[in-house]
C-alpha cells in the first residue's frame, strides 16, 4: 500500500482519536461526572467541543488527509467521486481505529480516577430518544441522524467544492457540526459519525457498562451513511455544473 495513503490513514486515525477523546470527554465531564449539572450549559459545551475539534484538526491534519475523521464524510466523498474505493476503505479503517483508541484513552483516564467505571462506561455513547425500546423511539432516532448527517455532509461537499473556499472551510464545517449537535444532543446524543459512536459503545461494554450501547450502535452506523448518501445525491443535483475539487480543508500554502 502506498506510503502516502498510509500517512493519510494515520492522520485520520489521529484526528478521530482527538475528536472522541476531547469532544466525547467534554460530554462525559460536564454532563455526567457530577461536577455540576446545567442542561443548557452542558449541551452548548459539548456542541462547541465537537465543532472546535473539527476546526483545530481541519487546519492541521487537513493538509495531510483532508480531515474527514468520519466514515460518513468519506462515504460522501467516495460517492462524489473525490476518492477511490481503496482510499475510502483505508480512511474508514483508520477512523474506526482512532475512535476506539480515543474512547479507550478517555475511559482509562476516567477509570484511573477511582470512580465507579461501571456507572461511567455508559456515558458518551449514543442512544435512542425517550421510550427507546419502542418503535417510535427508533424511528425518531433514525430521522434525526439521517437528516443531521445529510445537512453536515452536504455542507462539507459544497464548501470544499472550490479551492478558493479552503481557508474558511474548516471554520464553516466546525460551526455546522456545532449546530447539528445543538439540536441532536437531546434526541440521540448526536452521532452523525459511525466511528464516534462505535468507539465509546465498545468501551462501554469493555468497562462493564453493559451491552445496551453496542446493541443500539447499529442505528448510528447505518443512519449517518444513509444521510451521507442523501447529501451526495443532493449535491450532485444542485451543483452538477460546478467544478469539484478533492474533498479537503487544506489551507493554501
Amino acid at each position: 500500500m502506498e506510503k502516502c495513503l498510509i500517512k493519510k490513514g494515520v492522520a485520520e486515525m489521529i484526528g478521530t482519536m482527538v475528536l472522541v477523546f476531547i469532544a466525547v470527554g467534554v460530554a462525559v465531564a460536564t454532563g455526567s461526572l457530577g461536577f455540576y449539572f446545567n442542561p443548557s450549559v452542558d449541551l452548548v459545551a459539548t456542541a462547541l467541543a465537537f465543532g472546535l475539534v473539527i476546526v483545530a484538526m481541519a487546519y492541521t491534519i487537513g493538509r495531510v488527509s483532508g480531515c474527514h475523521i468520519n466514515p460518513a464524510v468519506s462515504f460522501g466523498a467516495f460517492l462524489s467521486k473525490r476518492m477511490s474505493l481503496k482510499e475510502f476503505g483505508v480512511y474508514v479503517a483508520f477512523q474506526f481505529a482512532g475512535a476506539i483508541l480515543g474512547a479507550a484513552l478517555l475511559y482509562t483516564v476516567v477509570f484511573l480516577t477511582g470512580i465507579d467505571a461501571a456507572s461511567l462506561a455508559v456515558w458518551g455513547t449514543n442512544g435512542y430518544v425517550a421510550a427507546e425500546s419502542t418503535a417510535n423511539g427508533i424511528i425518531a432516532a433514525l430521522i434525526i441522524e439521517i437528516v443531521l448527517t445529510c445537512i453536515f455532509v452536504y455542507v462539507i461537499l459544497a464548501v470544499t467544492s472550490k479551492k478558493g473556499d479552503a481557508k474558511r472551510a474548516g471554520i464553516i464545517i466546525g460551526l455546522t457540526l456545532t449546530l447539528v449537535h445543538l439540536i441532536g444532543i437531546n434526541f440521540t446524543g448526536t452521532s452523525v459519525n459511525p466511528a464516534r459512536s462505535f468507539g465509546p459503545a465498545l468501551m462501554a461494554l469493555a468497562f462493564g457498562g453493559g451491552s445496551y450501547a453496542l446493541a443500539e450502535v447499529w442505528l448510528f452506523l447505518a443512519a449517518p451513511m444513509a444521510g451521507a448518501l442523501l447529501a451526495a445525491l443532493l449535491f450532485k443535483y444542485l451543483h452538477a455544473k460546478e467544478e469539484e475539487s478533492e474533498i479537503s480543508v487544506k489551507l493554501e500554502e
